[in-house]
Formats: structure tokens, C-alpha cells, sequence
């Protein structure tokens, strides 16, 4: 249990530091790539435990370690190759899916919230299904995991989503690096 308040707080307090930085102009490079990072580690962490726990279920949880790591890893790459001064800075004209889930910032946090709760319900109700509901006769963390398993998925798609356009970014950047690099050489030559 303490393990699990210690997860959701420091998840909650997540969600706020970045916040709190931007208005306070104490925003970094430093700390954009520190936050990444401990999230990706954070929930990496947790999925590992739950392979263990959960060994019937290790590929979906490797599957979601790998894909949370690769996907937000590109997205963070390509927006600093383009020079975006942060991740969260989508092209208007860009995938529709990323500019609502990055613009709106109460999607963002429902669904972070949920992908982290769905992991560490998973964690509790191995141990306890928590304290009964009465009127639906479960547990509360199983039923906060069924609640959020959803969402869990739903971010997973997104994370694809956003793999896909990152890939798309570096194509875009390689092509263009390529037409001038085409362009200087009929210059000189």
C-alpha cells in the first residue's frame, strides 16, 4: 500500500511541477528531459513488477514498457530536431489526435491519471481487491482498474499515433535535409 501512495503522489505531483515551472518562468530544456524520463522509468518500473506478478500477462506489460519508451522517446526527438521548444508544442496542421490530447490539458491529465491508476490498481488487486463496494459487490481497486482500463488502452493508441507521426516528422526532416543538400550541389556545380 505505501508503495502505491508513493506512486500515485508522485504522479500527481507530476502533473503539477511542469505547471508550476512554465508560470513561474523557471521552464528548462533540463527539466522537460528529467520529467520524460522519470515518467517513462516510473511507469517502466511498475510494468516490470507487474510482469512479475502478472506472468501470464508479461508480454502486454513488456509490449507496453516498450512501446510508452519508444514512442514518447521519438515524439521528444523529432519536436527537438524541428526545434520545438517543447514536445507538448503540436503543429496546428499537424495529427488532429495529438493536437486535442497535448491542447487540452483536462484530456491530458484524465488520461495520464487513468494510464497510471489502471497500472497501480492492477498492483494493489493483486494483493487485496481493496474495500468492498456494496452496490457492485467488487473491490474498489478492481473496480477502479476495470474503470480505467479503458483509457489505459485508449492511451496506448495514442502513443502509437504518436510514434507514427514522429516517424512521419523525421521522414519529412530527411527529405527536405535532402532537397537542399540536391539544391547546393546544382548551385556548385
Amino acid at each position: 500500500m505505501k508503495a502505491s501512495i508513493c506512486y500515485l503522489l508522485s504522479g500527481f505531483l507530476d502533473a503539477f511541477d511542469g505547471h508550476f515551472a512554465r508560470m513561474l518562468n523557471q521552464s528548462s530544456k533540463l527539466g522537460a528531459m528529467l520529467d520524460q524520463l522519470i515518467d517513462r522509468i516510473t511507469t517502466m518500473c511498475l510494468c516490470a513488477t507487474l510482469c512479475h506478478l502478472y506472468a501470464k500477462y508479461m508480454l502486454f506489460f513488456q509490449f507496453a514498457m516498450a512501446l510508452d519508451i519508444f514512442s514518447h522517446w521519438m515524439h521528444l526527438q523529432s519536436s527537438a530536431q524541428k526545434g520545438n521548444t517543447s514536445h507538448k508544442n503540436i503543429d496546428l496542421a499537424a495529427n488532429p489526435v495529438l493536437r486535442h490530447y497535448y491542447h487540452n490539458k483536462v484530456i491530458l491529465f484524465v488520461m495520464c491519471a487513468a494510464n497510471e491508476l489502471f497500472f497501480c490498481m492492477l498492483y494493489l488487486n493483486y494483493f487485496t481487491p481493496g474495500p468492498i463496494i456494496p452496490l457492485l459487490g467488487i473491490g474498489l481497486w478492481k473496480a477502479l482498474c476495470i474503470l480505467c482500463a479503458p483509457l489505459a488502452l485508449l492511451k496506448m493508441v495514442i502513443s502509437m499515433i504518436q510514434l507514427g507521426a514522429a516517424m512521419e516528422n523525421y521522414a519529412i526532416m530527411d527529405r527536405e535535409e535532402r532537397e537542399r543538400d540536391a539544391a547546393n550541389r546544382k548551385k556548385l556545380g
